[in-house]
Protein backbone atom coordinates (compact mmCIF):
# COMPACT_ATOMS: atom_id res chain seq x y z
CA UNK A 1 0.00 0.00 0.00
CA UNK A 2 1.42 3.39 -1.06
CA UNK A 3 0.52 6.40 1.08
CA UNK A 4 0.56 9.97 -0.22
CA UNK A 5 0.32 13.30 1.60
CA UNK A 6 -1.76 15.84 -0.32
CA UNK A 7 -1.19 19.51 0.57
CA UNK A 8 -3.39 22.24 -0.98
CA UNK A 9 -1.58 25.13 -2.63
CA UNK A 10 -4.73 27.23 -3.06
CA UNK A 11 -8.34 27.23 -1.94
CA UNK A 12 -10.18 24.12 -3.15
CA UNK A 13 -13.65 23.80 -4.66
CA UNK A 14 -14.81 20.51 -3.19
CA UNK A 15 -18.21 20.21 -4.76
CA UNK A 16 -20.82 17.93 -3.28
CA UNK A 17 -23.89 16.41 -4.85
CA UNK A 18 -26.08 19.47 -5.41
CA UNK A 19 -26.43 21.21 -8.75
CA UNK A 20 -25.48 24.87 -8.93
CA UNK A 21 -24.76 27.47 -11.58
CA UNK A 22 -28.31 28.70 -12.14
CA UNK A 23 -28.96 32.35 -11.29
CA UNK A 24 -28.99 32.79 -7.50
CA UNK A 25 -27.90 29.22 -6.75
CA UNK A 26 -25.50 28.32 -3.93
CA UNK A 27 -22.84 25.61 -4.27
CA UNK A 28 -21.97 23.99 -0.94
CA UNK A 29 -18.57 22.40 -0.33
CA UNK A 30 -18.10 18.83 0.88
CA UNK A 31 -15.24 18.37 3.37
CA UNK A 32 -13.67 15.93 3.00
CA UNK A 33 -14.71 15.09 -0.57
CA UNK A 34 -15.45 11.57 -1.69
CA UNK A 35 -12.38 9.36 -2.26
CA UNK A 36 -13.15 9.46 -5.98
CA UNK A 37 -11.68 12.99 -6.01
CA UNK A 38 -8.28 11.61 -4.97
CA UNK A 39 -8.62 8.63 -7.31
CA UNK A 40 -9.28 10.87 -10.29
CA UNK A 41 -6.43 13.26 -9.48
CA UNK A 42 -3.86 10.49 -8.98
CA UNK A 43 -4.97 8.54 -12.06
CA UNK A 44 -4.70 11.67 -14.21
CA UNK A 45 -1.16 12.23 -12.92
CA UNK A 46 -0.23 8.61 -13.70
CA UNK A 47 -1.52 8.99 -17.27
CA UNK A 48 0.45 12.22 -17.68
CA UNK A 49 3.55 10.50 -16.24
CA UNK A 50 3.26 7.75 -18.85
CA UNK A 51 2.62 10.24 -21.69
CA UNK A 52 -0.89 8.94 -22.38
CA UNK A 53 -3.29 11.23 -24.23
CA UNK A 54 -5.94 11.87 -21.55
CA UNK A 55 -8.69 12.77 -24.03
CA UNK A 56 -8.03 9.69 -26.15
CA UNK A 57 -7.89 7.51 -23.03
CA UNK A 58 -11.26 8.87 -21.93
CA UNK A 59 -12.76 8.05 -25.32
CA UNK A 60 -11.37 4.50 -25.16
CA UNK A 61 -9.06 5.05 -28.14
CA UNK A 62 -5.83 3.97 -26.44
CA UNK A 63 -4.67 0.48 -25.46
CA UNK A 64 -5.49 -0.50 -21.86
CA UNK A 65 -3.07 1.05 -19.40
CA UNK A 66 -0.87 -1.41 -17.50
CA UNK A 67 -2.32 -0.46 -14.10
CA UNK A 68 -5.33 1.77 -14.81
CA UNK A 69 -6.93 -0.42 -17.47
CA UNK A 70 -9.66 1.52 -19.28
CA UNK A 71 -12.39 3.87 -18.01
CA UNK A 72 -14.98 1.08 -18.24
CA UNK A 73 -12.71 -1.76 -17.07
CA UNK A 74 -10.34 -0.52 -14.36
CA UNK A 75 -7.02 -2.27 -13.85
CA UNK A 76 -5.22 -3.14 -10.64
CA UNK A 77 -4.93 0.45 -9.41
CA UNK A 78 -7.34 1.43 -6.64
CA UNK A 79 -7.59 3.88 -3.77
CA UNK A 80 -7.71 2.03 -0.45
CA UNK A 81 -7.92 4.96 2.00
CA UNK A 82 -8.63 8.67 1.92
CA UNK A 83 -8.68 10.90 5.01
CA UNK A 84 -8.60 14.51 6.06
CA UNK A 85 -5.15 15.03 7.63
CA UNK A 86 -2.76 17.50 9.21
CA UNK A 87 0.98 17.77 9.69
CA UNK A 88 2.32 17.63 13.25
CA UNK A 89 6.05 18.24 13.68
CA UNK A 90 6.52 17.58 9.98
CA UNK A 91 4.66 14.25 9.96
CA UNK A 92 1.25 13.61 8.47
CA UNK A 93 -1.53 12.38 10.77
CA UNK A 94 -5.00 11.35 9.66
CA UNK A 95 -8.16 12.93 11.09
CA UNK A 96 -11.47 11.09 11.44
CA UNK A 97 -15.07 12.24 11.71
CA UNK A 98 -16.59 10.83 14.94
CA UNK A 99 -18.19 7.44 14.18
CA UNK A 100 -21.93 7.07 14.60
CA UNK A 101 -21.66 5.32 17.99
CA UNK A 102 -19.94 8.33 19.59
CA UNK A 103 -22.26 11.04 20.91
CA UNK A 104 -20.54 14.36 21.59
CA UNK A 105 -22.52 16.83 23.71
CA UNK A 106 -22.02 20.15 25.47
CA UNK A 107 -23.25 20.82 28.99
CA UNK A 108 -24.50 24.15 30.32
CA UNK A 109 -21.04 24.98 31.68
CA UNK A 110 -19.58 24.55 28.15
CA UNK A 111 -17.92 21.28 29.12
CA UNK A 112 -17.73 18.61 26.39
CA UNK A 113 -18.82 15.04 27.08
CA UNK A 114 -18.49 11.89 24.95
CA UNK A 115 -20.76 8.91 25.41
CA UNK A 116 -21.15 5.72 23.43
CA UNK A 117 -24.09 3.92 21.93
CA UNK A 118 -24.20 0.33 23.12
CA UNK A 119 -26.24 -2.58 21.72
CA UNK A 120 -29.13 -3.47 24.04
CA UNK A 121 -31.88 -6.06 23.74
CA UNK A 122 -35.25 -4.23 23.73
CA UNK A 123 -37.49 -4.80 26.72
CA UNK A 124 -40.56 -7.01 26.11
CA UNK A 125 -43.31 -5.10 24.35
CA UNK A 126 -41.03 -2.54 22.69
CA UNK A 127 -41.28 -2.75 18.92
CA UNK A 128 -39.34 -0.97 16.19
CA UNK A 129 -38.62 -1.23 12.49
CA UNK A 130 -34.96 -2.11 13.15
CA UNK A 131 -34.37 -5.65 11.81
CA UNK A 132 -31.38 -6.42 14.05
CA UNK A 133 -31.96 -8.23 17.34
CA UNK A 134 -30.53 -5.36 19.38
CA UNK A 135 -30.78 -1.57 19.31
CA UNK A 136 -27.88 0.86 19.60
CA UNK A 137 -28.90 2.75 22.76
CA UNK A 138 -27.52 5.83 24.49
CA UNK A 139 -27.95 5.69 28.27
CA UNK A 140 -28.12 9.24 29.69
CA UNK A 141 -28.81 10.39 33.23
CA UNK A 142 -29.73 13.86 31.91
CA UNK A 143 -30.20 15.51 28.57
CA UNK A 144 -27.39 17.37 26.85
CA UNK A 145 -27.14 19.43 23.68
CA UNK A 146 -25.32 17.64 20.82
CA UNK A 147 -22.18 19.42 19.68
CA UNK A 148 -20.82 19.14 16.14
CA UNK A 149 -17.71 20.21 14.28
CA UNK A 150 -15.29 17.84 16.03
CA UNK A 151 -12.69 15.54 14.50
CA UNK A 152 -10.76 12.71 16.11
CA UNK A 153 -6.99 12.80 15.92
CA UNK A 154 -5.01 9.62 15.28
CA UNK A 155 -4.53 9.24 19.04
CA UNK A 156 -8.26 9.55 19.67
CA UNK A 157 -9.16 7.23 16.80
CA UNK A 158 -6.65 4.62 17.93
CA UNK A 159 -8.21 4.67 21.40
CA UNK A 160 -11.63 4.32 19.78
CA UNK A 161 -10.56 1.28 17.72
CA UNK A 162 -9.16 -0.31 20.89
CA UNK A 163 -12.63 -0.09 22.46
CA UNK A 164 -12.00 2.96 24.65
CA UNK A 165 -13.83 6.29 24.62
CA UNK A 166 -11.75 9.25 23.37
CA UNK A 167 -11.02 11.92 25.94
CA UNK A 168 -12.96 15.18 25.42
CA UNK A 169 -11.44 18.64 25.89
CA UNK A 170 -12.65 20.55 28.92
CA UNK A 171 -14.29 23.34 26.95
CA UNK A 172 -15.94 23.61 23.55
CA UNK A 173 -13.31 26.06 22.25
CA UNK A 174 -10.33 23.93 23.27
CA UNK A 175 -8.57 20.92 21.80
CA UNK A 176 -6.58 18.04 23.22
CA UNK A 177 -4.63 15.04 21.97
CA UNK A 178 -7.83 13.20 21.01
CA UNK A 179 -10.02 15.88 19.40
CA UNK A 180 -9.83 19.05 17.34
CA UNK A 181 -12.49 21.39 15.96
CA UNK A 182 -13.08 21.89 12.26
CA UNK A 183 -12.59 25.68 12.51
CA UNK A 184 -8.96 24.94 13.45
CA UNK A 185 -8.56 22.99 10.21
CA UNK A 186 -10.29 25.03 7.51
CA UNK A 187 -12.49 28.06 6.83
CA UNK A 188 -15.12 28.61 4.16
CA UNK A 189 -14.52 31.36 1.60
CA UNK A 190 -17.59 32.26 -0.46
CA UNK A 191 -16.94 33.17 -4.08
CA UNK A 192 -19.31 34.75 -6.58
CA UNK A 193 -19.39 33.30 -10.08
CA UNK A 194 -20.77 34.73 -13.31
CA UNK A 195 -22.56 32.68 -15.95
CA UNK A 196 -21.16 33.08 -19.46
CA UNK A 197 -22.91 33.47 -22.78
CA UNK A 198 -20.95 31.11 -25.03
CA UNK A 199 -22.33 32.48 -28.29
CA UNK A 200 -21.50 36.12 -27.51
CA UNK A 201 -18.37 35.30 -25.43
CA UNK A 202 -19.38 37.59 -22.60
CA UNK A 203 -20.96 37.51 -19.17
CA UNK A 204 -24.64 36.63 -19.33
CA UNK A 205 -27.06 39.13 -17.83
CA UNK A 206 -28.40 38.30 -14.36
CA UNK A 207 -26.53 34.99 -13.96
CA UNK A 208 -24.73 35.34 -10.67
CA UNK A 209 -24.21 32.35 -8.37
CA UNK A 210 -22.22 31.64 -5.21
CA UNK A 211 -19.92 28.72 -4.40
CA UNK A 212 -18.03 27.79 -1.25
CA UNK A 213 -14.25 27.59 -1.52
CA UNK A 214 -12.39 25.74 1.24
CA UNK A 215 -9.36 27.53 2.65
CA UNK A 216 -7.33 25.00 4.61
CA UNK A 217 -5.15 26.08 7.51
CA UNK A 218 -1.39 25.66 7.23
CA UNK A 219 -0.35 22.03 7.37
CA UNK A 220 -3.86 20.66 6.71
CA UNK A 221 -4.66 18.49 3.71
CA UNK A 222 -5.38 14.85 2.95
CA UNK A 223 -3.88 11.39 3.18
CA UNK A 224 -4.52 8.92 0.37
CA UNK A 225 -3.43 5.31 0.03
CA UNK A 226 -3.38 3.42 -3.26
CA UNK A 227 -2.45 -0.02 -4.55
CA UNK A 228 -1.38 -1.16 -7.98
CA UNK A 229 0.62 1.95 -8.91
CA UNK A 230 2.19 4.96 -7.22
CA UNK A 231 3.61 8.36 -7.97
CA UNK A 232 7.36 7.96 -7.28
CA UNK A 233 8.11 11.50 -6.16
CA UNK A 234 6.56 14.87 -5.38
CA UNK A 235 3.92 15.70 -7.98
CA UNK A 236 1.53 18.58 -8.60
CA UNK A 237 -2.08 17.47 -9.03
CA UNK A 238 -5.25 19.13 -10.26
CA UNK A 239 -7.74 18.56 -7.45
CA UNK A 240 -11.48 19.20 -7.14
CA UNK A 241 -13.55 21.70 -9.08
CA UNK A 242 -11.62 24.05 -11.39
CA UNK A 243 -8.54 21.83 -11.00
CA UNK A 244 -6.88 23.79 -8.19
CA UNK A 245 -3.31 22.82 -7.38
CA UNK A 246 -2.20 20.44 -4.62
CA UNK A 247 1.22 19.00 -3.83
CA UNK A 248 1.28 15.19 -3.59
CA UNK A 249 4.28 13.47 -2.01
CA UNK A 250 4.87 9.77 -1.16
CA UNK A 251 5.02 8.76 2.51
CA UNK A 252 7.20 5.70 2.82
CA UNK A 253 6.98 5.23 6.60
CA UNK A 254 3.36 6.10 7.39
CA UNK A 255 1.40 3.58 9.47
CA UNK A 256 -2.36 4.15 10.04
CA UNK A 257 -4.12 3.31 13.34
CA UNK A 258 -5.19 -0.33 13.45
CA UNK A 259 -7.09 -2.40 15.98
CA UNK A 260 -5.65 -5.52 17.64
CA UNK A 261 -6.92 -8.22 15.29
CA UNK A 262 -5.65 -11.03 17.53
CA UNK A 263 -7.73 -9.66 20.42
CA UNK A 264 -10.76 -9.40 18.13
CA UNK A 265 -10.44 -13.03 17.04
CA UNK A 266 -10.04 -14.20 20.65
CA UNK A 267 -13.11 -12.27 21.83
CA UNK A 268 -15.14 -13.40 18.78
CA UNK A 269 -16.86 -10.02 18.56
CA UNK A 270 -16.00 -6.81 16.73
CA UNK A 271 -17.21 -3.58 15.22
CA UNK A 272 -17.06 -2.64 11.55
CA UNK A 273 -16.52 1.12 11.10
CA UNK A 274 -16.92 2.61 7.62
CA UNK A 275 -14.08 4.93 6.61
CA UNK A 276 -15.66 5.83 3.27
CA UNK A 277 -19.27 5.78 2.03
CA UNK A 278 -20.66 2.28 1.64
CA UNK A 279 -22.47 1.63 -1.65
CA UNK A 280 -24.30 -1.54 -0.68
CA UNK A 281 -26.84 -3.34 -2.89
CA UNK A 282 -29.28 -3.75 0.03
CA UNK A 283 -29.21 -0.18 1.32
CA UNK A 284 -27.57 0.04 4.76
CA UNK A 285 -26.98 -3.73 5.01
CA UNK A 286 -23.47 -5.06 4.56
CA UNK A 287 -22.71 -7.28 1.57
CA UNK A 288 -22.91 -10.88 2.73
CA UNK A 289 -25.53 -10.07 5.39
CA UNK A 290 -28.94 -11.78 5.21
CA UNK A 291 -32.30 -10.78 6.71
CA UNK A 292 -31.47 -12.51 10.02
CA UNK A 293 -28.16 -10.69 10.37
CA UNK A 294 -25.93 -13.63 9.44
CA UNK A 295 -22.75 -12.30 7.85
CA UNK A 296 -20.31 -14.13 5.57
CA UNK A 297 -17.75 -12.47 3.33
CA UNK A 298 -14.29 -13.64 2.18
CA UNK A 299 -13.85 -16.21 4.93
CA UNK A 300 -15.19 -14.00 7.74
CA UNK A 301 -18.33 -15.33 9.45
CA UNK A 302 -20.45 -13.69 12.14
CA UNK A 303 -23.80 -12.25 13.07
CA UNK A 304 -24.65 -8.55 12.86
CA UNK A 305 -26.62 -7.86 16.05
CA UNK A 306 -26.85 -4.05 15.89
CA UNK A 307 -26.02 -1.11 13.67
CA UNK A 308 -25.70 2.67 13.97
CA UNK A 309 -26.18 4.17 10.51
CA UNK A 310 -26.94 7.84 9.95
CA UNK A 311 -29.26 9.04 7.20
CA UNK A 312 -28.20 7.75 3.78
CA UNK A 313 -26.26 10.07 1.50
CA UNK A 314 -26.27 10.16 -2.28
CA UNK A 315 -22.99 9.69 -4.14
CA UNK A 316 -22.48 10.62 -7.76
CA UNK A 317 -19.75 12.82 -9.29
CA UNK A 318 -18.65 13.93 -12.72
CA UNK A 319 -17.39 11.43 -15.29
CA UNK A 320 -14.60 13.22 -17.16
CA UNK A 321 -14.19 10.39 -19.67
CA UNK A 322 -17.84 10.52 -20.75
CA UNK A 323 -18.34 14.19 -19.85
CA UNK A 324 -21.55 13.54 -17.95
CA UNK A 325 -22.70 13.05 -14.35
CA UNK A 326 -22.10 9.64 -12.79
CA UNK A 327 -25.12 7.64 -11.71
CA UNK A 328 -26.50 8.77 -8.34
CA UNK A 329 -26.28 5.98 -5.74
CA UNK A 330 -27.51 5.81 -2.16
CA UNK A 331 -24.75 5.08 0.32
CA UNK A 332 -24.33 4.36 4.01
CA UNK A 333 -22.35 7.37 5.28
CA UNK A 334 -18.77 7.31 6.53
CA UNK A 335 -18.66 6.49 10.24
CA UNK A 336 -21.50 3.96 10.20
CA UNK A 337 -20.93 1.20 12.77
CA UNK A 338 -21.97 -2.47 12.78
CA UNK A 339 -21.62 -4.75 15.81
CA UNK A 340 -20.79 -8.40 15.06
CA UNK A 341 -21.00 -11.37 17.42
CA UNK A 342 -20.04 -15.05 16.99
CA UNK A 343 -17.15 -13.93 14.83
CA UNK A 344 -15.30 -16.77 13.17
CA UNK A 345 -12.14 -15.63 11.44
CA UNK A 346 -8.37 -15.57 11.64
CA UNK A 347 -6.35 -12.33 11.79
CA UNK A 348 -5.25 -13.06 8.23
CA UNK A 349 -8.88 -13.30 7.09
CA UNK A 350 -9.71 -10.00 8.80
CA UNK A 351 -6.76 -8.32 7.07
CA UNK A 352 -7.81 -9.80 3.72
CA UNK A 353 -11.31 -8.38 4.07
CA UNK A 354 -9.94 -4.93 4.95
CA UNK A 355 -7.73 -5.07 1.86
CA UNK A 356 -10.62 -6.18 -0.36
CA UNK A 357 -13.19 -3.79 1.10
CA UNK A 358 -16.85 -4.47 1.75
CA UNK A 359 -17.50 -5.76 -1.76
CA UNK A 360 -18.84 -9.17 -2.85
CA UNK A 361 -16.25 -11.63 -4.07
CA UNK A 362 -17.51 -11.18 -7.64
CA UNK A 363 -19.97 -9.05 -9.58
CA UNK A 364 -19.15 -5.77 -7.87
CA UNK A 365 -18.80 -2.29 -9.36
CA UNK A 366 -15.10 -2.25 -10.28
CA UNK A 367 -15.10 1.48 -11.00
CA UNK A 368 -16.48 2.44 -7.59
CA UNK A 369 -14.13 -0.02 -5.87
CA UNK A 370 -11.15 1.57 -7.66
CA UNK A 371 -12.37 4.99 -6.45
CA UNK A 372 -12.11 3.98 -2.78
CA UNK A 373 -15.68 3.36 -1.65
CA UNK A 374 -16.78 0.64 0.83
CA UNK A 375 -13.60 0.90 2.93
CA UNK A 376 -13.65 0.14 6.65
CA UNK A 377 -11.68 -0.54 9.85
CA UNK A 378 -12.10 -3.25 12.44
CA UNK A 379 -12.71 -2.08 16.00
CA UNK A 380 -12.62 -3.88 19.33
CA UNK A 381 -16.03 -4.31 20.92
CA UNK A 382 -15.79 -4.05 24.70
CA UNK A 383 -18.83 -4.98 26.77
Amino acid sequence: MNWHGIEPLDVLFLRGNKLFGDPGSYGEALVPPWPSAAAGAIRSAILARDAVDLAAFGRGETPPHDTLGTPDAPGVFRVTAFHLARQVDGRWQALYAPPADLVIARANDDAITIQRLRPQTPAPGIQSSVPTERLAVLAQSQRAKPDSGWWLTETGYRAYLDGDTPEPPEKAQEKNDHMIRSNQLWQMDERVGVGLDVARRRADDGKLFTVQAVAFCDGVGFLAAAEGDALPGETLLRFGGDGRGVRCAPLNDYQPPLADLDAICQSRRARIVLTSPGIFPAGWRLPGMDDEGNFELLGVHGRVVAAAVDRAEVVSGWDLAKWQPKAAQRAAPTGSVYWIEDLQATPEALRKLVDHGLWPEAGYDARRRAEGFNRFDWGVWNA
